[in-house]
């Protein structure tokens, strides 16, 4: 009953989040930047025992002129045709993982690229210069200097700019590309799809980054999101500049992005997230208007989601519709 009023009360809400009138402006002059870089990428073998798999660190300049690293992880034997590609991400302050945890993925016959967030757990730079506090976290890096200085504008084109990389590969079927992830990774495939059409479909479970306004309302101290309580803390303690705080972080609010995607959208919830809100997620989710299908797990939160992977492997793999 707990998890049927609870889908109940948000299977309509549209989110708190205040779109801003140059929104789409916004992101097409950001895209307009990643259009004029070269898909141009290094590789670099990793020598790793497998009967499977050959792995490379890749490596690209993204905006800004940072060094980007990603795994590449492709099967040692291809058939003639072209191969289907998938992108990773991974969740916030992490990295891309061990390179054998997509050893199934290659033996399944699809090319791996997996992102490294700039600045967090992996080796991409962050080049980003900027005022205010950055103590607590990422979200709000770049706030105080507006929109073009946020930190997740540079992280959302190199999503976009990997997924492109993956395509442009010649034994890669440019048709046949999927994202993933979870939490800042799921909000990365959302954010992925919607930057880049060419991507066909996306598994996103519990994503992150999404309604800081309703976000705000919970407790927040103990969440991915507590920068946002400590930014006031330390930085705005009168709220004097709550109104232009919050307008800023709606330029890398997912659920703004949610109407560009074409692909379609499995998305995985847990109903006793305490992390990522189900509210801000549902805020996202309803925006999405290709084909999707929401998966509800009404007894778990912001962790292992048991028999997710197996259900919707077929999805990638058999290519399945929803």
């Amino acid at each position: 009953m707990k998890a049927e009023l609870v889908v109940d009360q948000y299977k309509n809400y549209l989110g708190s989040g205040q779109k801003p009138e140059d929104f789409d402006a916004y992101w097409d002059r950001a895209l307009q930047e990643l259009d004029e870089l070269p898909l141009k990428y290094d590789l670099e073998k990793v020598n790793i025992p497998s009967g499977v798999a050959d792995f490379y660190n890749l490596y690209f300049e993204g905006v800004g002129g940072a060094r980007i690293r990603c795994q590449y992880i492709c099967p040692k034997v291809r058939k003639t045709e072209k191969i289907p590609g998938i992108v990773m991400f991974h969740g916030y302050h992490g990295d891309s993982g061990d390179f054998t945890d997509k050893v199934s993925w290659a033996a399944e016959g699809f090319a791996v690229l997996a992102m490294d967030c700039r600045g967090q757990g992996g080796e991409s730079e962050d080049r980003t210069v900027v005022k205010g506090s950055t103590l607590k976290g990422l979200i709000i890096r770049g706030v105080e200097e507006g929109p073009e200085k946020l930190y997740y504008r540079q992280v959302f084109l190199d999503t976009a700019q990997t997924a492109r990389i993956l395509m442009s590969m010649e034994h890669v079927d440019e048709e046949r590309i999927y994202v993933q992830g979870a939490s800042q990774g799921g909000a990365l495939s959302i954010v992925c799809a919607a930057l880049e059409p060419g991507v066909k479909k996306v598994v996103a479970q519990y994503p992150f980054l999404s309604d800081y306004r309703k976000t705000f309302e919970f407790d927040i101290t103990s969440s991915a999101y507590e920068e946002l309580h400590y930014w006031f803390r330390f930085r705005d303690p009168l709220h004097e500049r709550e109104g232009e705080f919050f307008h800023t972080l709606e330029y890398i609010d997912i659920q703004h992005l949610a109407p560009r995607i074409r692909a379609e959208v499995i998305w995985a919830i847990g109903l006793e997230d305490q992390i990522c809100y189900p509210a801000t997620q549902f805020a996202v989710y309803n925006k999405i208007q290709s084909p999707k299908k929401m998966m509800i797990f009404p007894e778990y939160g912001h962790e292992y989601l048991p028999k997710l992977g197996d259900r919707v492997r077929g999805f990638f793999v058999n290519g399945e519709k929803l």
